[in-house]
């Protein structure tokens, strides 16, 4: 009964990931990429507004995304902001980068005219201590197992709700090991 109870009742968390044209103030989201579900994400290039020119070369070499890429195959700024709403209304989603994410997000919408119809917080709101203990050795054992593979949003997105599914089972084991060890699993059925 207790290890009914400790397996995971409801879905993950759905991430958020945003690849960005720089790292400044002057910087905007040009790939957007969530993750709802282990068999679900999305993602999306985003043309540049015309008022977004700010470009690096330094963060254009840690996503390999090209300017002239989001010119020929990004999408508007609003169809992207009503794509994320359609997908993520009333619900909340999370970011591990949360500090630079939110503010992109909010640019983002802000020249889209619009109102984010979802709630964006920072993941370490829903970690529990216990998880962030052993959240970076389960993140690289993840790249490790999977190899290296390209810095893209939802493919980032996918890793961080990943590795926040492993830290939970590796808790949920832990606890039901040591009820089992303990003799208290006949007192929490």
């Amino acid at each position: 009964m207790l290890g009914k109870r400790l397996i995971r009742s409801h879905l993950p968390p759905i991430i958020l990931d945003i690849e960005a044209s720089g790292f400044g103030q002057h910087s905007y989201p040009i790939e957007i990429g969530i993750a709802i579900n282990p068999n679900e994400r999305h993602c999306w290039l985003v043309h540049p507004h015309p008022d977004w020119t700010h470009w690096d070369e330094s963060a254009q070499q840690v996503h390999g995304i090209d300017r002239n890429l989001l010119f020929s195959e990004g999408l508007p700024v609003t169809d992207v902001c009503v794509l994320l709403n359609s997908i993520l209304r009333g619900r909340t989603i999370y970011s591990d980068g949360w500090v630079v994410d939110h503010p992109w997000l909010i640019k983002l919408f802000q020249f889209a005219n619009m109102s984010m119809s979802f709630h964006h917080s920072p993941l370490e709101m829903i970690l529990t201590e216990s998880q962030m203990a052993i959240w970076d050795e389960t993140k690289r054992a993840l790249i490790n197992r999977h190899g290296a593979s390209r810095h893209r949003a939802s493919i980032d997105a996918q890793l961080i709700q990943q590795t926040y599914i492993l830290t939970e089972q590796h808790l949920e084991h832990t606890i039901t090991s040591e009820a089992n060890k303990s003799g208290q699993l006949r007192f929490l059925t």
